[in-house]
């Protein structure tokens, strides 16, 4: 029997494509996770709705320029798609008259609305539950590709930990010592952009 002296890779197992998805997940970072919408998102973003009809219709009705009433009814169908993303809400704000809308509840709506849309999750937090959901579900599939897994994501949980505490003392340090911050930056200028992408990311 010949032997052509290379060796055939086994097949990836379904528990090591696992992991690798979710350890793309954690080192994509958290940019582009958000909260689901809150109430108060799905009741401003139905209530610009009806700000917006109501505009259109004001704009028509008194007979303003063509090219306003235009951007009021584009305004309008635009902010179908608002609403559609986030939900009905559970209540709807009063809104048959412009009087209604223009009340001072709904002008704090959209402050408190903006105030959660801004809101991210913690990076640190989204790393973690990531890699104890990988090493849990790793876990379950048992065998060797999943006893490796696990190592793999218990060994990147602790290195993540680390690593959130050494940027912590880092940054404890250049707040203690300001006069030393000069003197810290230029012991790190040879990192590389990924890292330093890296850490700002951390850090945020």
């Amino acid at each position: 029997m010949k032997q052509t002296g290379k060796r055939k890779r086994a097949p990836l197992s379904r528990t090591a494509t696992v992991a690798l998805a979710l350890m793309g997940l954690v080192l994509a970072g958290c940019d582009s996770l958000r909260f689901a919408p809150s109430e108060a998102q799905k009741q401003n973003a139905w209530l610009h709705n009806r700000t917006a009809l109501v505009t259109a219709e004001t704009a028509r009705a008194e007979q303003t320029s063509p090219k306003l009433q235009a951007l009021a009814q584009l305004g309008e169908i635009q902010s179908r798609a608002f609403s559609a993303y986030c939900g009905l809400p559970e209540e709807f704000p009063p809104t048959e008259t412009a009087e209604d809308i223009l009340a001072e509840s709904n002008w704090q709506l959209a402050g408190a609305a903006f105030q959660t849309a801004a809101e991210r999750p913690d990076a640190w937090q989204v790393a973690d539950s990531m890699l104890e959901l990988g090493i849990g579900i790793c876990a379950l599939l048992g065998g060797v590709y999943g006893t490796r897994a696990v190592r793999f994501l218990g060994d990147a949980r602790g290195k993540s930990q680390a690593l959130k505490e050494i940027i912590a003392g880092n940054e404890l340090f250049k707040k203690q010592n300001a006069s030393a911050s000069a003197a810290f930056k230029q012991a790190h200028q040879n990192q590389s952009p990924q890292t330093r992408q890296l850490v700002a990311q951390m850090k945020t």
